[in-house]
């Protein structure tokens, strides 16, 4: 690869890094073209960005991301996202699938992680479902409110 294609590399992969709050490094040895885009469809759908790049590369553009501490060898997958639920459950959910995938670790809100933590991430809620208990929290006074009417307007007809 020439240094202007490895250095144009670096700069899209640091500034995409740099804007995201999660970045999960994980071990895909072993694993066939077509599971790779299984895990590539999978991430799309939760709008996380999924690639492959050369340890020297990565480690380059995570020190200019701010990333710094990751002992990046052997192969390594990058999955990272603005979301830290989606981009651990992503990683998480298709190490369960595959047994030749692994999580290794990755930074989350911009701190460094192992893989329990990622793992632990990955069971919470994801934003959509937080919304919806959120929102059926504040509902239940109205909604308790209108059966109360209701129930007083049935009494009130029986009168």
């Amino acid at each position: 690869m020439l240094k202007s294609k490895k250095a144009e590399v670096i700069e899209k992969l640091a500034s995409s890094l740099q804007n995201s709050t999660a970045v999960v490094v994980c071990d895909y040895k072993g694993l066939t073209v077509s599971e790779l885009e299984e895990l590539r469809k999978s991430a799309k759908v939760k709008d996380t960005s999924v690639q492959v790049v050369k340890n020297t590369l990565a480690t380059i553009a995570l020190e200019k991301a701010g990333m710094t501490g990751l002992d990046l060898k052997d192969t390594n997958i990058f999955v990272w996202s603005d979301d830290v639920i989606a981009a651990s459950k992503v990683a998480s959910d298709f190490a369960k699938a595959n047994d030749k995938f692994t999580v290794k670790s990755g930074y989350l809100d911009k701190e460094p992680a192992d893989a329990a933590k990622i793992a632990a991430f990955a069971k919470l809620p994801g934003r959509e479902e937080l919304l919806g208990m959120l929102a059926a929290t504040w509902m239940a006074p109205i909604a308790n409110f209108t059966i109360g009417l209701d129930a007083l307007r049935r009494q009130k007809e029986e009168a």
